[in-house]
């Protein structure tokens, strides 16, 4: 029986304005068969989004708050309970959701934040025998990946499968960056390997407004007016590649990904509403020099107290100054 071809629904969307985004995301999600086919009701449903940085609000470092709250809302209509979780480079979810604007959409909604912590997950790759990912992540009933399109200093760009990295908890994503050495590619398979363990339910994609140049924080926004979605996290990224005119050999996680067989070619890839030619943006800004994937140690350590100043002093005393 042949198998059939992932689906990646693309379409155009200009707005995050409440009520047209949320037509935008039921016209994206209607021929994957709309949120119902995802969540049923009493599912616990981790929204998990880009919160990279609470320190550059307005330059679209994270997943907007308009489209979190969208899919959040969409969740909770078909009677699941969605719960927020991202485990930030430097200070809390909690932190850096509250410096992008979310916190008044969760306490409306009544959306926790949880924080992330690790365990040991076996995986059947060789070279990793193991990962250790968040807890709250795997034992999650729905898993709903919200990604930023980001051009990205040391993998080019970050989509599903980099987003993916932000359950790895804690700092252990810089012990990571140390242990992969100057290899990108041994970094992307473990980027890939822990996508491929997570498994999302569903990706949905924020490229209504992108960040190009020197990403993930670094770089400016950028209108791109394209919203994606796919319960194949791998099909997203290569179809997103093609919007963006960036080659898949630019990219390790899509390299890595093509190489182990995992992320199917344009023509394997089933598109419902748009094509990925009818959404091309010619001029996508990539970094202008690449980074070395290593972290040294004293890098490490320097990142590791500069997370614990932020999460145990900086934010408490934000807090405490409101």
């Amino acid at each position: 029986m042949e198998t059939p071809k992932p689906s990646v629904s693309l379409i155009r969307a200009k707005s995050y304005e409440q009520e047209a985004l949320k037509e935008s995301l039921e016209t994206l999600l209607e021929p994957l068969g709309g949120m119902a086919a995802f969540v049923k009701p009493g599912d616990r449903v981790l929204l998990k989004p880009n919160l990279l940085t609470g320190s550059r609000p307005t330059k679209e470092c994270t997943t907007r708050p308009e489209l979190i709250r969208a899919v959040a809302e969409m969740v909770i209509a078909v009677g699941g309970n969605p719960f927020l979780g991202d485990s930030p480079a430097f200070g809390s979810a909690k932190g850096v959701a509250i410096a992008n604007g979310l916190l008044p959409i969760l306490e409306e909604l009544n959306i926790p934040i949880v924080e992330f912590h690790g365990k040991r997950y076996q995986t059947v790759n060789d070279n990793f025998n193991h990962l250790l990912l968040s807890k709250e992540v795997m034992d999650a009933d729905v898993i709903i990946n919200l990604p930023k399109v980001k051009s990205h200093m040391q993998l080019t760009l970050t989509l599903g499968v980099k987003n993916l990295f932000g359950c790895v908890p804690g700092k252990m994503k810089a012990w990571w960056h140390m242990e992969a050495g100057k290899d990108a590619n041994r970094f992307g398979e473990m980027l890939v390997e822990t996508a491929k363990t997570i498994n999302p339910d569903l990706t949905i994609l924020d490229g209504i407004i992108g960040h190009e140049g020197n990403g993930p924080s670094g770089g400016e926004p950028r209108n791109l007016e394209v919203l994606a979605a796919s319960t194949n996290v791998f099909a997203l990224d290569r179809a997103m590649l093609e919007v963006l005119k960036v080659a898949p050999a630019q990219v390790p996680t899509v390299a890595v990904s093509q190489r182990l067989g995992i992320c199917p070619e344009l023509s394997e890839i089933n598109f419902p509403n748009l094509s990925p030619d009818l959404l091309q943006i010619p001029d996508w800004q990539l970094p202008e020099t690449l980074m070395p994937i290593d972290f040294a140690m004293p890098r490490v350590i320097k990142s590791t107290f500069r997370h614990l100043y932020i999460r145990f002093i900086k934010e408490p005393m934000s807090a405490y100054i409101r």
